[in-house]
């Protein structure tokens, strides 16, 4: 049986130039760049690589992304969320829709995770089918949650 390979990268690999949106720019030059690492087996999920230096802007999230930043700090927030620092250890998720705005004061890097959502109307046969398969398995321990109840 072929199985698939599993696929082991470093978080110092090499990066291409990854310019962010001229019109997103709010202050500074800042020199962004990136490699993908893996996209998923259905095509809708990726992980992402990416660095960045020194300058202020904005993010106009089209996918869901969450990030785990490895090194430097940024400060980030959006429209409902006040500004908050945020550095190596740290986990954001932005959905689909939002705007963040980034102030990078010297250097990032972060490991993201981009998933495009599925229209609504491919949504709503899979909780269906989530919803059986919960049923036929039958109650978990409380206060665990397994990846089809995501």
């Amino acid at each position: 049986m072929n199985r698939p390979k599993i696929s082991i990268h470093s978080s110092k690999a090499a990066l291409a130039p990854a310019p962010i949106n001229p019109d997103w720019i709010l202050e500074g030059n800042p020199q962004a760049r990136n490699r993908v690492l893996n996209r998923s087996s259905d095509d809708l999920g990726c992980a992402i690589l990416w660095e960045c230096t020194a300058g202020k802007f904005e993010w106009h999230y089209d996918i869901d992304e969450m990030i785990y930043i490895i090194e430097g700090e940024i400060t980030v927030g959006d429209e409902s969320t006040a500004p908050r620092r945020l550095g190596p250890g740290d986990v954001v998720f932005f959905p689909k829709g939002s705007v963040a705005q980034w102030h990078v004061e010297s250097y990032v890097r972060k490991i993201a995770y981009c998933h495009k959502p599925l229209p609504g109307f491919a949504q709503f046969p899979i909780a269906i089918l989530r919803k059986l398969k919960g049923m036929l398995r039958g109650p978990s321990a409380p206060g665990l949650m397994d990846a089809s109840q995501t």
